[in-house]
């Protein structure tokens, strides 16, 4: 079985580079490009794990990890923010917010 990442990310090119990516290491991937469509993600099939973009145009990306922190079945669930903001305190913010981990944009991709 393989495990399943929902990628939210509102730049639709970062999203399918992302997922093209995450598919050939051998991941399930969905993508949401804002809230409302990550809210729907979950309802149909919850991830094993989301990469999550802070800034979703006019939309804060962290109330989708607090959103899964307050929800008792998906609080195991790994939130990985993926940010562009990589000064320390935007990395408290996003751990504060109930993420497990921040990573800072551009993506470097490493072939194993």
């Amino acid at each position: 079985m393989k495990h399943r990442i929902l990628v939210v990310e509102d730049n639709a090119a970062n999203c399918e580079l992302l997922c093209d990516w995450l598919e050939a290491e051998g991941f399930e991937t969905a993508c949401a490009g804002n809230l409302e469509q990550s809210f729907a993600a979950f309802k149909n099939q919850p991830p094993d794990v989301v990469l999550l973009d802070v800034q979703l145009g006019s939309e804060d990306g962290l109330a989708l990890a607090a959103w899964i922190r307050k929800e008792p079945t998906l609080q195991s669930i790994p939130v990985i923010a993926v940010t562009a903001h990589a000064m320390v305190t935007d990395q408290e913010r996003v751990m504060q917010a109930g993420c497990h981990a921040c990573v800072s944009k551009p993506h470097r991709f490493q072939v194993a």
